[in-house]
């Protein structure tokens, strides 16, 4: 890490550190699951005061992820451009700004939203900046597996923050994000082998390597093409969900059959992953929609 610490810091590298890209698709997938929770409006403030605490727990995750992973960051080519590798920000200030943003967070859910959704949240928050970041990341190649538990929750705890109950349709919306967790990152894993392997993180092509990996991926695709269908079979979604899930996985299995043909194409496994997060947010823009049809065909 950089010794010239803080020589300049302005908010765009507290931004940053949020991860905001990853902290928006979070965001959607809770305002998905509060929407699909209730057959009309969820009401203002559940919507307003659910997301902002939800995405402030998720900004405060991202910010610890950061701050313990600093040390392998400033040696990897996709991580060594993030602000504590470079200096801009200290430890000390990022851990400050996490506790901050996660502490607010906890206070909006549990004052305003209800406890259900602050508990289940902050279980959420330390599973993904603790148990994954810290242990699972380099104890076991299955941490992607093990830690996307973390990362599936925000549709349960959008669906909390409206009802303040776990209903079997929100696990449902976990189960996909769960099960899409692995091709997702392990796409990446495939494109950036090297490095992690460089950093020591055991990643499942770092060691049992790309084509056992791809394998993975294929297998974990086909899962999940068959649990997005779930949705429609047991009348939570309607046609349009349905003809939009059926082309977005016949579009990531085609990504990952091209994969598998090309195994020395590393760009096409970026393209895989890159594609996997677009997926996943028009899957659920779909369910919204979807839900929203319905309910103007019963009335």
């Amino acid at each position: 890490m950089s010794a010239n610490v803080e020589t300049y810091t302005d908010w765009r590298d507290y931004y940053e550190l949020t991860k905001p890209r990853v902290v928006m698709l979070i965001v959607f997938t809770a305002i998905v699951g509060m929407f699909l929770a209730v057959p009309g409006w969820p009401g203002a403030g559940p919507l307003l005061l659910g997301t902002l605490g939800i995405g402030l727990a998720a900004s405060g995750a991202a910010v610890f992820n950061h701050v313990l992973d600093a040390r392998i960051d400033i040696h990897m080519l996709r991580t060594r451009g993030r602000p504590l590798p470079q200096g801009r920000v200290s430890e000390a200030r990022a851990l400050a700004f996490a506790s901050v943003l996660c502490f607010a967070s906890m206070l909006v859910l549990w004052l305003f939203v209800n406890p259900l959704t602050a508990v289940l949240t902050f279980l959420s928050l330390i599973g993904y900046a603790v148990v994954y970041t810290v242990f699972l990341k380099r104890a076991t190649p299955q941490n992607i597996v093990i830690g996307g538990a973390a990362g599936a929750a925000p549709p349960v705890l959008g669906w909390t923050a409206v009802t303040n109950d776990v209903h079997a349709s929100a696990l449902l919306l976990f189960l996909i994000i769960f099960i899409w967790t692995p091709p997702h990152f392990w796409a990446l894993a495939i494109a950036r082998k090297e490095e992690y392997a460089k950093v020591g993180i055991p990643m499942l092509p770092v060691t049992h390597g790309e084509d056992y990996t791809r394998l993975n991926i294929l297998l974990y695709t086909i899962l999940l093409t068959v649990i997005t269908i779930v949705p429609y079979l047991i009348g939570m979604s309607g046609l349009i969900y349905l003809a939009t899930a059926v082309v977005l996985d016949a579009i990531f299995l085609y990504y990952v059959l091209q994969m598998r043909r090309n195994p020395d194409d590393l760009e096409r496994a970026y393209a895989t992953f890159k594609y996997s997060i677009t997926y996943l947010g028009f899957l659920f823009a779909a369910l919204l929609i979807d839900h929203y049809f319905l309910l103007q065909i019963s009335i």
